[in-house]
């Protein structure tokens, strides 16, 4: 297994640099294969869609569409993938933002009664509670 930096996923997903973006796309597309699949862990996840939204302002039905990709491609192992979709179902509802949905879902996995949080987007999402 090869881990991916977030970096790797941003420039195969936007295919926006001339020389970095062909050699990830290499990497993902003819290098990595499902016996030497790519490791990308929760934190690159979170940092890829945080970069896609943040730095690229795509809609988040187009960083949904995103990650949705990543979760279908047979050479990519996810962390936590089920709380990564969880998450992606959610950013394409409009239900609250994809590193809070993370966060409530991380939380429910380890056995969380639920997460208090301040922040009233993030109480939008099942899991979250007010202190």
């Amino acid at each position: 297994m090869i881990g991916l930096d977030t970096n790797i996923l941003v420039r195969f997903l936007t295919q926006d640099d001339p020389i970095q973006s062909p050699r990830a796309t290499e990497i993902i597309e003819r290098r990595l294969t499902e016996e030497n699949p790519g490791f990308v862990s929760i934190v690159a996840m979170v940092e890829t869609v945080w970069v896609l939204d943040r730095a690229y302002r795509l809609a988040a039905n187009e960083i949904a569409a995103a990650v949705e990709r990543m979760l279908q491609t047979d050479v990519l192992v996810v962390e936590n993938e089920p709380e990564v979709f969880s998450a992606m179902t959610a950013l394409k509802e409009g239900q609250g933002s994809f590193a809070d949905a993370v966060i409530a879902a991380l939380g429910t996995r380890a056995g969380c009664s639920c997460t208090l949080t301040f922040d009233q987007k993030a109480l939008r999402l099942s899991g979250f509670e007010f202190p």
